[in-house]
């Protein structure tokens, strides 16, 4: 199920790069984001219930959650996060500029200059 739902993700953000509006640019490279997020979590295994440290106890280490691929996860959000605050503000600056979000009209804007 979650592998559906990593597919539909890079899916739906490669779609949304392939469009010409700037705001659905930058909201396919967060679709895009969070499937890699969600893959690499995936990759890690799933293991219900179990902490990743457990104090003092002898288990099975096959059992323990893996912390690694949760520390990369929560990097790349914080990363992400950051990522997509600064193409907002990049957009932002972009309209105020040309005053159009249509990649299309740009060739319109180099010959009025």
């Amino acid at each position: 199920m979650l592998s559906i739902l990593v597919g539909v993700l890079y899916t739906a953000g490669v779609y949304m790069l392939l469009r010409r509006s700037i705001l659905k640019f930058i909201i396919g490279i967060i679709f895009m984001s969070n499937a890699t997020n969600l893959l690499v979590f995936i990759s890690a295994g799933l293991v219900a219930g179990k902490p990743a440290f457990v104090n003092g106890a002898t288990t099975n280490v096959s059992q323990l959650a893996d912390p690694m691929p949760q520390a990369l996860v929560l990097t790349a959000i914080v990363i992400g996060l950051g990522m997509a605050v600064f193409i907002l503000a990049l957009k932002y600056k972009y309209f105020e500029v040309t005053g159009t979000d249509d990649l299309d009209q740009l060739k319109q804007t180099d010959s009025q200059k």
